[in-house]
């Protein structure tokens, strides 16, 4: 059996040495399983080295020997799905935007906690966004005239509707069955 001694940075043989990057998080975790099972100072030293506590020590261990050296690699944290921007939220959101293109994001959001789902104003808005689903609110500029002299009316045209407004109108009667 070859002897290890694990220093700073690296691995310790009497033939040589092998440096450890200290990004590579699955070498220095096995660099510190190895030295608190087979070195002379234990567990507690060997974690506290590493910067780990005894209980994540532990928990490494059994990691690495269900799973091998793959399973030192810390995965990403938090929610590994969209608990709660489920398939049929988003449509229900999608919805309601169709049915009441004017209601606000808080009353959809309402409606939907009514219908018991667990859905806050913020989530709806981002729904929204995500869809392209928001009101718009198309700026018009003024027409201007062909001569620029920002003249916006045509005098024959505006003659031509007074004429039609003095005439008298009648109501046509209503017709049966129709």
């Amino acid at each position: 059996m070859i002897s290890l001694e694990l220093l700073n940075e690296r691995i310790q043989s009497p033939s040589g040495s092998l440096p450890i990057a200290e990004d590579d998080e699955i070498t220095r975790k096995l660099a510190m399983l190895i030295e608190g099972e087979c070195g002379p100072d234990g567990i507690d030293r060997a974690a506290a080295k590493f910067g780990f506590s005894r209980q994540r020590y532990f928990q490494l261990r059994t990691l690495f020997l269900e799973k091998g050296g793959q399973a030192l690699l810390s995965a990403k944290r938090g929610p590994k799905s969209n608990y709660r921007r489920t398939q049929e939220l988003l449509c229900q959101v999608i919805r309601h935007r169709f049915l009441d293109p004017e209601a606000s994001t808080e009353v959809i959001a309402q409606k939907l906690r009514q219908c018991n789902f667990r859905i806050s104003k913020r989530t709806v808005d981002r729904v929204i966004s995500q869809f392209g689903l928001q009101k718009k609110t198309l700026s018009v500029s003024p027409p201007t005239s062909p001569s620029g002299t920002g003249v916006l009316s045509n005098p024959a045209k505006k003659q031509a509707r007074k004429t039609r407004s003095l005439q008298r109108r009648t109501r046509r009667p209503p017709t049966a069955g129709g």
